[in-house]
C-alpha cells in the first residue's frame, strides 16, 4: 500500500491500516501470553510441581501445546491480515480526495461507483419477492397448523369410536355368552321334565298292566287259564318294580 493512492488517502484521514493491523496482532500475543501463564501458574500449583523435578516437564510440555496453539493462530491471523488490506481498506476506483472548499465528510466518489439503476431495480425486486414469500410462508404455516389440529381432531374421534366399538364388541360377546348360558339351562330344565314324564308314563303303564292282569287272573281263579306269554310278561314288570 506504500506510495500507492490509497496510503495518500488513509494519510489524508490521518488513518494508517498496517499500524491497525499490528496492534490487534500485538493484542491477541499479549493474550495467548497471560493465557498460558496463567494455566502454568494453576498446573503447576495443581499439581503441586514447584520445586521439584516435574516442575521442568510441567514447563516443557506447556511450551509444546503453545507451540501447536501458536502456530495455526499465527496461519489464522496471516489470513485476517491479508483480508483486511486486500478488502476492508481497500480505496475503490474513481475515489478522490475532498477539495478544501469542500466538507471533509463529502467525497468525490464517482456517482457510477455508488449508484447503479440497474442493480437497485433488482434489489428492489428481490426484496419484494422476499416479503411476498414470507407472506407466503405465513399463510402455509397456518394452514399447516390448522390441518395439524383437525389431524389431531380426527385421531382423538378415531380414537374414541375404537374404544366404543371394544366396548360394545366386549358387550356383545357378554350378551350373546349369557343367552347361549340361558338357553342350555332352559333346554336342560325341558330335558329333566321329559324324562321325568316318559319315567312316570312308564311306570304307569307298567301298574296299569298290573292291574289288569291281577284282574283277569282274579276272574279266571289264578293262572291256570293264563296263557304262558301274559305270565311272562308279569314277571317282568314284577322284576322291573
Amino acid at each position: 500500500m506504500e506510495g500507492s493512492k490509497g496510503e495518500e488517502v488513509f494519510d489524508s484521514l490521518n488513518l494508517n491500516p498496517q499500524l491497525f493491523i499490528n496492534e490487534a496482532l500485538n493484542i491477541v500475543d499479549d493474550l495467548v501470553d497471560d493465557a498460558f501463564d496463567f494455566y502454568q501458574t494453576q498446573a503447576s500449583a495443581s499439581l503441586k510441581t514447584e520445586g521439584s523435578d516435574r516442575s521442568q516437564d510441567l514447563i516443557l510440555g506447556i511450551s509444546r501445546v503453545r507451540t501447536f496453539v501458536q502456530s495455526g493462530l499465527d496461519k489464522r491471523l496471516a489470513m485476517w491480515e491479508k483480508y483486511c488490506l486486500n478488502h476492508c481498506f481497500s480505496v475503490p476506483e474513481g475515489f478522490s480526495l475532498p477539495s478544501n472548499d469542500e466538507s471533509p465528510v463529502v467525497t468525490s466518489v464517482s456517482r457510477d461507483c455508488l449508484y447503479d439503476v440497474d442493480l437497485d431495480t433488482e434489489l428492489d425486486f428481490l426484496r419484494n419477492k422476499l416479503s411476498e414469500v414470507r407472506k407466503e410462508n405465513i399463510v402455509l404455516n397456518q394452514e399447516l397448523q390448522a390441518l395439524e389440529r383437525q389431524a389431531a381432531s380426527s385421531n382423538s374421534q378415531v380414537n374414541r369410536f375404537n374404544e366404543a366399538l371394544q366396548l360394545y364388541e366386549r358387550n356383545s360377546v357378554n350378551e350373546m355368552f349369557q343367552e347361549m348360558m340361558g338357553t342350555a339351562s332352559e333346554l336342560r330344565a325341558k330335558i329333566g321334565k321329559l324324562k321325568k314324564r316318559r319315567m312316570e308314563e312308564s311306570k304307569l303303564t307298567k301298574v296299569e298292566k298290573i292291574h289288569t292282569n291281577g284282574d283277569a287272573s282274579h276272574h279266571h281263579k289264578g293262572f291256570s287259564n293264563a296263557k304262558l306269554d301274559d305270565i311272562q310278561e308279569f314277571l317282568a314288570d314284577l322284576k322291573a318294580l
